[in-house]
Parts: structure tokens; sequence; C-alpha cells
């Protein structure tokens, strides 16, 4: 039986660190749903169809390496209920360190509580992209600085568009 996973997060932008996760995550199901999170009290740098795109353009061709077909697609509200209407029977998580598997751990108990019949996998950050955290990449691109090595080259494209002055 086929397996859907669902990994969800603001993507703005996204990183190599969130590839790192796509790229692990499509080696173990057949589907994986990569959910852009919309807050309609934040506004975010890109918008979530700009997020969803970039998702698309360069996620796609590490799960098609896989083996895995990959979807994106923007959601408000919970994560677990997103997961839930995506048919996935596995929500993935990527944990750069103990802060986050602390956090993590919290969210996987409360949607297991909600949606018992979908499982959390936890993934360790790989070493190399460990430190990066989309805050970070957003902050440093706004003032001026080189985040080509926290993020795929289309991305670092659009973000010099969002900051042209820089």
């Amino acid at each position: 039986m086929p397996v859907t996973a669902f990994y969800s997060g603001s993507f703005d932008p996204l990183t190599n660190g969130h590839l790192d996760v796509i790229e692990r995550a499509a080696g173990f199901c057949d589907r994986l749903v990569v959910g852009v999170g919309v807050n309609p009290n934040k506004a975010g740098l890109f918008t979530p169809e700009e997020r969803i795109a970039l998702v698309l353009k360069t996620a796609r061709p590490l799960a098609k390496k896989a083996g895995c077909a990959l979807e994106a697609l923007a959601f408000s509200g919970l994560a677990v209920d997103a997961a839930k209407a995506a048919g996935a029977a596995i929500i993935v998580r990527g944990v750069r360190d103990a802060t986050d598997f602390d956090y993590e751990m919290q969210m996987a108990g409360m949607n297991g509580a909600m949606a018992p019949l979908i499982r959390t996998v936890f993934l360790p950050a790989s070493p190399e992209v460990r430190h990066i955290t989309a805050t970070l990449v957003r902050q440093i691109a706004a003032m001026g600085g080189d985040v080509s090595p926290f993020a795929p080259p289309i991305v670092v494209a659009a973000l010099a568009k969002k900051f042209p002055n820089r």
C-alpha cells in the first residue's frame, strides 16, 4: 500500500535545511506532500503561491530521484488536519537540536491525540545544515548578506528580487 507523508512549515524561504529533510523523507514514502503553512495574522516575505513554486521547482527533482511523488499545497489551521486531508500516514518533522526536539515531542503528542493513526517521524538535520533557519536566512538577505550557502540558487535569486537595494 502506498505511503503518504506530510511535511509542514512556513518555508519562508525554503532553505537547504528544508531540502535536507525533503530529500530524506522522499526515501521512505511514495508520496510526499509539503504543506506550506499560512498564518493569516502574519505577512510572509513570500506569498504562499511563491513558496509553493519554490518548493516544487527545487524539491521535485530530489523526490523524483528517490522514486517519490512530490506535491505542495498551502494550508491554514492545524498541520495535523492538513495531514489528514492529504491522506498522510506520517508527519515528518526536521529536528536541529534539543530545543527543537523538546518542542516537536510535545507537538507529536498533541497530534497523536488528535489523529492516532498518523505517526510522527523525526529526521535529525544533517550536520552541514543544522545551523540554518529560515528566519536567519531572511535576516541575512535583508541586510545584504550572502545567503548562497544556506538556500538553493533559485531561492537566493528570489530573495535578491525581494531585497533589490541590498
